[in-house]
């Protein structure tokens, strides 16, 4: 099995997480913060797909599927185009709203392709191309996948939680 095969299994496991916690829910389920400084899965979905898709996107080379796809203007948060959820206060987390889970899961799939597609393209020596330099030592391609990778299941565990912790509630 190369890498490349490791990650696209890897990232699917990301797209399956992300459903999970999403599936079936009402606006009210993905919008609650369950404290005032809390995240709600709306926010969760929607920044790891943000930077899964700025991460991806920068290192393939792609444009991003949130400018390209006019997912940007479907989401109509209001927040800076490149806005990624990065350091939001509490205050941003909160404005970062959706109607509908087919919203979230329209956006990562569609991600969640776009990541594929450049992932099955990937032949060993990629793993090693620089990608960041305002880094010591400077980032390889390899390294940001992985990072990608960490980060998204890290929030949509966040997100399976934040689901248990809602439907715990309600019984």
């Amino acid at each position: 099995m190369d890498a490349k095969d490791v990650l696209i299994d890897a990232y699917g496991r990301i797209q399956e997480e992300v459903h999970a916690a999403v599936d079936g829910l009402s606006p009210d389920g993905l919008n609650t913060r369950p404290t005032p400084d809390a995240n709600s899965i709306s926010w969760l979905v929607w920044h790891l797909t943000r930077v899964q898709d700025d991460h991806v996107a920068g290192a393939a080379g792609f444009e991003q599927v949130w400018l390209s796809e006019g997912w940007e203007k479907r989401f109509g948060l209001g927040l800076e185009a490149r806005d990624i959820g990065y350091g939001h206060s509490a205050r941003q987390v909160a404005g970062v709203r959706v109607e509908s889970g087919d919203l979230l899961l329209g956006y990562y799939d569609a991600v969640h392709a776009q990541s594929l597609t450049f992932l099955r393209g990937l032949t060993a020596s990629d793993f090693e191309r620089v990608v960041d330099e305002h880094w010591d030592p400077p980032v390889t391609l390899g390294v940001r996948l992985v990072s990608v990778l960490a980060d998204d299941l890290q929030h949509a565990g966040q997100a399976a939680y934040l689901r248990g912790l809602l439907q715990s509630a309600e019984a």
